[in-house]
């Protein structure tokens, strides 16, 4: 019987032999035609029905290897493939800016180097080359900045596109300046210009011209004006408190700081500035000649709006000409004035001198409000009735004018009083003219007229004669040096005169309403500011000390504490220093007054260090704290103040520091938890800081 075509049925894995049994690879028989053989090959006709059995849900298949799923096979090499494609191209690019980047760099060199060649051609053309070169980087930072989506890292992309948006208004500021000042290139110290006239002029032919053309300068003013918003908007979003404080041995976070400090202040100015130089034709007498009754404070005597009242002169301003009329010392003026205004108490009691006598104020000692409007007010009224009418208003400059004029133009000549100069004197270690100043200020005690009213002076202290006279010819000699200066000189001359102002070296107290608007805008009006922050304004008075500011520091320290409810306390440690011997003259037991401005309605937890002290009091919409101490030659005091803000912060604290008119600049230091700012105050200044 042919058996080849049976049927093969397959056994139960329980009726086989155990040799048989869950083996799947071993030997086993195989169907030939009608017999069998034993073969180490599987069938490819029968399938192996010897290797296949029940699976027990229990079994353990750890040790075996699972054939793997192809379309898993496919996805793990794509993804792969696409992560190795992606830091290819990501390198490229980064690679890409780089190399734009550092073309960039020695591009914007470049630029830098022109502005200080004075060449505007010059200057203009690397704008271009420096712009483009800009947007092409620009261009290439587009294409990273999709990675601003990611966590912590892409903050700081999103800080670059920020920086560069800031650039391109940046570059737009550059060329609107540069077609401004094109006409006026030459008057102004550079070459390439196309509308101003070669040659020898005076640097007050220059003002002159460029005054006259201020009404075709404005309308630019306004552009500049909109492009520096568009900045500052930009950069606002950038936060410095992500940055290290160092890199690479490398200041960053300050950098940044003061960088984004100098782009606000830019941005205030020009602002703040248009209508200062829209009133410029009006106050420097081009439609008709102004007066100007100009008062010299000795800020070596510090006083609350810049230092003792110890001389003045009448000013006559034509087309931009200072001309003095008259000069005199102002005790010449309080010799003929009888005092009527009562004395503020820290005056009489500290400064004793004629106030032993009277308790009524004399006109040297009127600006004892620290706002100088509020000052010149009460002057203005009271020198009225010694013979000072038909002013057009009041400037106030102290000796670092001077001072920094001179660094420029270098020494000068006064006929009958000799010459003067910064070189530093051992006689008090200060510069030259400031000793010469001193030495004519130093001459103390009223000038007694004849009370018949003969003219006559019955008594006068030695050298007074001398006294009255050093002002007028000084000023006089170094205005005339000044406005007589090459066109070389006159950025320099701008650029000192600018600092003086900006450092409130000199103030202004106008009469007419919109020019007075003017300079309170642009801060050179001694003006105590409303804020709607943390706010602080020191201000001292020296109560008979001699010259002792000449020598006397400060330093303020500011611990700042945010508690959880929002609330704020402040300790505000000031450090006053004097380390140089008393001398006799200059340098004596300084008796300071010293008053601090913060917010309206904080509250005094304590304050230490003074000898005597008011109650704390309400002045021009702020609380104020103040008292009493000495520093002695050679010694420090320090005044500290723990008090609590009538206010609560959430994400930002702000800060407005309004400096003293009369000081250099005082270091302060702002603590606030991890963040910790120092700054020289050498004008006012907001401080943000987020929380």
């Amino acid at each position: 019987m042919d058996n080849s075509f049976i049927p093969q049925i397959k056994p139960l894995e329980k009726d086989l032999k155990p040799e048989f049994q869950n083996v799947q690879n071993d030997p086993v028989p195989t169907v030939v035609g009608g017999g069998t053989e034993m073969s180490p090959k599987k069938s490819t006709l029968i399938p192996n029905i010897l290797g296949r059995r029940k699976i027990s849900p229990q079994q353990d298949f750890s040790g075996i290897k699972k054939p793997v799923n192809p379309k898993k096979k496919k996805m793990i090499l794509s993804i792969v493939a696409f992560l190795v494609v992606f830091v290819i191209v990501n390198s490229l690019m980064f690679l890409n800016l780089y190399i734009k980047g550092k073309a960039l760099l020695a591009s914007t060199k470049s630029l830098k180097a022109a502005v200080s060649s004075q060449d505007l051609n010059n200057v203009q053309k690397e704008i271009g080359n420096t712009k483009y070169l800009f947007s092409k980087f620009k261009s290439s930072y587009k294409l990273v900045s999709w990675m601003r989506i990611i966590p912590f890292f892409g903050s700081y992309v999103s800080d670059g596109s920020h920086l560069l948006n800031a650039g391109t208004y940046g570059f737009e500021i550059g060329e609107v300046l540069v077609e401004t000042v094109k006409p006026y290139a030459d008057l102004i110290g550079f070459s390439g210009g196309t509308g101003a006239e070669s040659g020898e002029k005076t640097a007050a032919d220059r003002i002159d011209f460029i005054v006259k053309a201020i009404p075709d300068i404005l309308p630019k003013i306004d552009e500049i004006a909109a492009k520096s918003e568009l900045v500052k908007k930009e950069l606002d979003n950038i936060n410095p408190e992500r940055y290290p404080v160092k890199f690479a041995g490398k200041e960053v976070r300050a950098s940044l700081e003061t960088a984004l400090n100098l782009v606000d202040e830019g941005t205030e100015l020009v602002t703040t500035g248009k209508p200062l130089l829209a009133q410029a034709p009006e106050l420097l007498g081009l439609n008709s000649t102004k007066t100007y009754l100009v008062i010299f404070q000795n800020d070596k005597e510090l006083r609350p709006t810049g230092g003792f009242i110890t001389a003045y002169s009448i000013m006559n301003v034509d087309k931009a000409k200072f001309s003095p009329v008259d000069s005199s010392d102002i005790y010449s003026l309080d010799a003929k004035y009888k005092p009527s205004v009562e004395a503020p108490q820290p005056i009489i009691d500290y400064l004793k001198g004629p106030y032993v006598l009277t308790n009524n104020l004399y006109l040297r000692d009127m600006n004892w409000s620290p706002d100088f409007g509020e000052s010149m007010k009460l002057f203005t009224t009271e020198v009225e009735k010694v013979g000072i009418k038909g002013v057009d208003g009041i400037i106030a400059v102290d000796t670092q004018l001077l001072v920094n004029i001179l660094n420029v133009i270098g020494p000068v000549g006064v006929s009958g009083f000799g010459n003067y100069s910064t070189e530093i004197v051992t006689e008090c270690n200060c510069p030259q003219v400031i000793y010469e100043l001193e030495s004519f200020a130093d001459v103390e005690g009223p000038i007694v007229w004849d009370p018949a009213g003969t003219g006559k002076i019955i008594y006068a202290p030695a050298n007074s004669d001398n006294r009255k006279k050093i002002i007028g010819p000084l000023m006089n000699a170094i205005l005339s040096n000044a406005f007589g200066q090459p066109k070389e000189k006159l950025p320099d001359l701008v650029e000192a005169g600018f600092e003086s102002l900006l450092e409130k070296h000199v103030l202004f107290y106008l009469f007419d309403e919109e020019g007075q608007g003017a300079v309170e805008d642009f801060g050179i009006a001694g003006k105590i500011k409303d804020y709607d922050g943390d706010y602080l304004h020191i201000n001292d008075a020296n109560l008979g000390g001699r010259k002792s500011n000449l020598y006397a520091t400060q330093e303020i320290d500011q611990e700042i504490s945010v508690l959880k409810d929002g609330s704020v306390e402040k300790t505000l440690t000031i450090t006053y220093n004097n380390p140089e011997k008393q001398d006799g003259w200059l340098n004596s037991v300084l008796p300071n007054w010293v008053r601090i401005y913060v917010p309206k309605g904080s509250s005094l937890i304590s304050i230490d260090g003074l000898e005597d002290k008011s109650d704390p009091y309400e002045e021009f919409g702020k609380t104020v704290f103040a008292g009493y101490f000495e520093l002695r030659p050679q010694g420090v005091s320090k005044v500290v103040v723990k008090y609590k803000l009538p206010f609560k912060v959430t994400k930002e604290y702000k800060l407005l520091i309004q400096k003293q008119p009369g000081k250099d600049a005082p270091l302060y230091i702002t603590r606030l938890g991890k963040n910790e700012q120092e700054l020289n105050l050498s004008t006012d200044q907001e401080i943000k800081i987020k929380i």
